[in-house]
């Protein structure tokens, strides 16, 4: 999204437009969604956190200063109400975990190794990786996996990365070190690597 676009949203999110709340969430939606949920690791409860992040997004709109990126504010707050959500859920003694292929993504016939999969085995092969991935993933302590999920999944920049956790890069760097470290050491022991043929 451009900067005029951001701006021009952000005015009219400001004269609590509704037409906007609208396309805020149609632009974001799908962006915000698999943020939370590849934190949370819950479809009902990403669900349900990406409607709090748009519905705090619409009430605090005039405190977006605009030092940062539009979209880096939304993933900030999407980050935060996960992490919340996740305290909220530890402090209730309640876990779950979703499995990959109950999500829209999971429809998606998507190789996580990147290309074209044309041959069932292979697909096969790949969609064993992808739950191997989520599995690993939902392994990780809570701010490694949010930090995998926003450089690695959602493709964000490391000053993005420190300006939505509010960490140095520096320190963003070296979490994601260890994290991508701990999640290859568990895809590696559950996964046998075979040569392709």
């Amino acid at each position: 999204m451009s900067s005029r676009r951001d701006r021009k949203l952000v005015r009219a999110l400001r004269a609590r437009d509704e037409d906007a709340f609208r396309e805020l969430v149609n632009l974001y939606q799908h962006k915000v969604f698999n943020i939370v949920f590849r934190i949370l690791n819950d479809r009902q409860e990403a669900e349900d956190v990406a409607q709090e992040v748009f519905i705090t997004v619409f009430k605090h709109i005039d405190q977006f200063r605009g030092d940062a990126k539009f979209s880096t504010w939304l993933y900030r707050i999407a980050t935060n109400h996960a992490r919340n959500r996740i305290k909220y859920l530890s402090r209730r003694a309640r876990k779950q975990h979703q499995d990959i292929s109950d999500t829209p993504e999971g429809d998606m016939e998507v190789n996580p190794l990147g290309g074209a999969v044309s041959r069932p085995d292979k697909q096969a092969q790949a969609n064993q990786l992808e739950e191997i991935i989520q599995e690993g993933l939902s392994q990780l302590q809570s701010e490694h996996r949010e930090i995998v999920v926003l450089r690695d999944i959602e493709n964000l920049s490391y000053q993005e990365i420190s300006e939505i956790t509010g960490l140095a890069e520096g320190t963003v760097k070296s979490r994601l070190f260890r994290a991508r470290v701990a999640l290859k050491e568990f895809v590696q022991a559950r996964y046998d690597f075979q040569e392709g043929s």
